[in-house]
């Protein structure tokens, strides 16, 4: 899925040119009371492109679902008080907009609900403004065949930034999330903490029992990790035997509690963590840096263990955590 400031940058770009379409299709239009009306909401939708370019970069994800949702029935009653069939077959199209947003903003299902609810508002005010239903279903398959065609695209896009083996995000789709959460937290000045996480002894296991091996400790640890975290967590592999993992809304004393109770869920894989938390205003590579430090301290304190930047190194332990049971 695009990250918040993308799908603002690309609402208000379909906005402002759904209304600046709409205005030519007024000029087509029979003069009246219904052209008056396409004209008030096409400039709706200009002054709606206006305020999600201002301001959309800033909002959380979900309020995304209303203003698409604001679009389809802004759309759907343009087509419905249309004041011929023709000026509603072309209003009708921009609904396409409606489709492209949701397939490139939301997961499998919410886009099929955005799509769903699309289709069913603008094939009703076609049938409303006189149009026959063969005409409308046509229209309808088009829409239809236009989502599945950008879901796989969009699915296969963001294989990119994805680690084949275990599924998570690789060191790009971290960077990216990573990117986008620090943005929040600066503007909500909510806490956002990092992760670094190795597996101990991951040459060992490779050297002793094969690749296959390791690569099942690997996943292992992504389906353990995966279950456990929190919704919003991004949980990502880095390469090789490290993982890396934010914690938005999470404090970093709250994070290492976190983290040390999900390691007690494989206490046969031995992992070493280091824990910080964004300070506003530095860098990703500064905030990662101190992860590192972190972890580093874990690894100097004999492994196995989770230890926060700065940290006394008292207690980091994880409680039944083998460093080679394999």
């Amino acid at each position: 899925m695009a990250t918040v400031r993308v799908m603002a940058r690309t609402l208000a770009t379909f906005y402002a040119f759904g209304g600046a379409a709409g205005l030519c299709i007024c000029a087509g239009a029979p003069a009246g009371a219904r052209r008056s009306a396409l004209v008030v909401l096409s400039l709706v939708a200009l002054a709606a492109a206006a305020v999600v370019a201002r301001w959309g970069a800033r909002w959380p994800r979900p309020v995304f679902h209303g203003t698409v949702g604001v679009a389809t029935v802004l759309i759907a009653t343009a087509v419905a008080i249309s004041p011929d069939s023709l000026t509603a077959l072309g209003a009708s199209v921009l609904i396409a907009f409606v489709v492209v947003d949701a397939h490139l903003f939301f997961s499998g299902r919410q886009a099929l609900a955005h799509l769903v609810g699309a289709v069913v508002a603008v094939t009703g005010a076609l049938l409303l403004s006189g149009v026959p239903l063969g005409t409308a279903l046509g229209v309808d398959l088009v829409l239809i065949g236009l989502g599945m065609v950008i879901r796989r695209l969009v699915i296969r896009a963001s294989g990119a930034s994805r680690d084949p083996l275990t599924g998570l995000r690789n060191r790009r789709g971290f960077d990216e999330a990573m990117r986008e959460l620090m943005g929040e937290a600066s503007r909500t000045r909510e806490p956002l903490s990092a992760v670094l996480i190795d597996v101990d002894h991951f040459k060992s296991v490779n050297d002793s029992h094969g690749h296959e091996a390791g690569d099942r400790v690997l996943c292992r640890v992504a389906e353990v990790w995966g279950e456990a975290l929190p919704h919003g967590s991004v949980l990502a592999r880095h390469g090789g035997d490290e993982f890396s993992l934010l914690l938005p809304g999470i404090d970093p004393p709250e994070a290492l509690a976190l983290v040390r109770s999900v390691c007690t869920l494989h206490p046969d894989i031995s992992l070493s963590c280091g824990v910080a938390g964004y300070s506003f205003g530095e860098s990703a590579s500064q905030l990662m840096r101190s992860a590192d430090r972190a972890l580093y301290d874990a690894k100097v304190l004999g492994r196995g263990r989770a230890e926060l930047v700065g940290g006394a190194g008292s207690g980091g332990a994880v409680p039944g955590s083998a460093p080679a049971a394999w």
